[in-house]
């Protein structure tokens, strides 16, 4: 018996690879589909099976493509409708893999069609549950997204908690739960570092597990989501409904184009000029107009959020041999249609003697010199702010920074920064492209702000 989960950091996602005596499933695979097909061609097998625990909403899965590719059965749990070939099991039903059996477990809640997959060894005893956004390690899928028509997320929160307790508490403490997501994920609210647990120990210690009533829980469970990103609306659509093949995608966007080649196509095509270097390298300069979601973060859920298009041509600007990993990244939140990239990156934009930009950028000790000289915007989420904030500082979350470009002052020097510096070049930039001359990043964030120790800082409980 294999069991491998191939965790993707940027989307905090865990997909999972099963295999036994030649024949293999494949669970919530993300939309490359790569990966799976090297561990099958490796080890002799055959991907007989992708499952999928639910309707993601936070990527776009590579259900469609993995089993055109391997001729694998497509399987979803009770009540799903799709408008591709796929099998809709029912509650109970099993599938062989070898010697190993998966069980379909209905558990709905997160969304209608939630499912969790319970893998039985081969000496029929239960060995692990594939829990998708139902169960976490620490939480329990958010049930906001599936709403419809007289369905209430109080009704959803119910369905959810008849489903933890009458199909996976009862099965045994030494199951081991494998979830579709962990920290960092905003299908939940509490989720845990670690990757997977045992069931017992999510017994003892998950605050949703240990509810003592079905009111209880629903309170629980409801207190404290946020606003759901845009683009996932979006993502399930397209999962339950169908999207381009990845390699079309990946061929498209996977464009070298010269600086002139590269300044037509963005006019010609109105696309969005995307730069995924790094905030340090991208305020020293930039092509005009450009937005900045560094590659090295929360790169897709942070592209989702802010581009309410899916189908917005983007045309890439990125660090050299990074330009197929962007073009990927983008396409596994449904982003499909880059036009291609920058060849020889900002460098040859420059050696090529057109227009730059650039956004100044300051310690956090000469901010402390400045400080009360200008406006400060702090675009960390609310509750980050109302923990410590820089005194007078307004609060722009950086995820609804498009709604409320209006409060940012166009005079006087504006002064953003977030908690380590990220999110902060990213607003820098979008303000930027839409005219705001008067800004100033703040270099290492509230950390770096915090540790000069020269600027007031506030809290719930006073200052410090």
């Amino acid at each position: 018996m294999i069991i491998e989960q191939l965790y993707t950091g940027c989307l905090a996602q865990g997909a999972y690879y099963i295999e036994s005596e030649g024949e293999a499933a494949v669970i919530d695979p993300l939309r490359e589909t790569a990966p799976y097909l090297k561990k099958a061609e490796r080890n002799g097998a055959r991907i007989k099976y992708v499952f999928e625990t639910h309707f993601h909403a936070d990527f776009v899965s590579g259900h469609l493509d993995l089993a055109k590719k391997t001729g694998a059965t497509i399987v979803y749990g009770p009540t799903a409708q799709t408008t591709f070939e796929a099998q809709v099991a029912t509650d109970g039903e099993t599938f062989p893999i070898g010697k190993l059996t998966i069980k379909v477990l209905h558990t709905p809640g997160h969304t209608p069609e939630s499912t969790t997959y319970l893998l039985i060894d081969e000496t029929g005893k239960n060995h692990a549950i594939f829990t998708g956004d139902t169960l976490f390690i620490g939480d329990v899928g958010r049930p906001d997204l599936a709403i419809k028509g007289d369905l209430t997320e109080r009704d959803l929160a119910g369905m959810l908690y008849d489903s933890l307790h009458s199909k996976i508490m009862p099965l045994e403490d030494e199951v081991i739960v494998y979830p579709a997501h962990g920290a960092g994920s905003a299908c939940g609210k509490n989720m845990s570092k670690e990757t997977t647990d045992t069931l017992g120990n999510q017994k003892r210690f998950n605050y949703a597990l240990r509810a003592q009533s079905k009111e209880e829980f629903i309170k629980a469970v409801l207190e404290g989501l946020t606003q759901a990103p845009a683009y996932f609306a979006e993502n399930a659509r397209l999962n339950k409904e169908g999207y381009d093949a990845i390699d079309e995608v990946m061929e498209r966007g996977h464009q070298a184009l010269s600086p002139e080649a590269f300044e037509a196509a963005v006019n010609e095509t109105g696309a969005l000029v995307l730069d995924v270097r790094d905030a340090a390298d991208f305020a020293k300069g930039f092509v005009p107009n450009s937005i900045n979601i560094g590659l090295h973060g929360q790169f897709a859920p942070w592209v989702g959020a802010l581009i309410p298009d899916l189908k917005q041509p983007i045309a890439l600007v990125t660090p050299a041999g990074l330009e197929e990993e962007a073009v990927l990244r983008l396409a596994r939140v449904g982003y499909d249609h880059s036009i291609g990239y920058l060849a020889g990156g900002f460098a040859a934009w420059q050696q090529a003697g057109k227009e730059v930009d650039a956004v100044e950028s300051i310690s956090a000790e000469t901010f402390a010199q400045n400080y009360g000289k200008g406006t400060v915007v702090d675009v960390r989420r609310p509750d980050e702010f109302a923990a410590e904030h820089v005194r007078e500082a307004e609060n722009l979350p950086l995820d609804n920074l498009n709604e409320h470009m209006a409060a940012v002052p166009k005079t006087g020097p504006v002064y953003i920064h977030c908690a380590g510096g990220y999110r902060s070049m990213v607003a820098a930039s979008i303000l930027k492209a839409r005219g705001f001359d008067n800004l100033v990043n703040v270099e290492g964030g509230m950390g770096a702000i915090k540790k000069a120790g020269r600027v007031p800082v506030v809290s719930e409980i006073g200052s410090h």
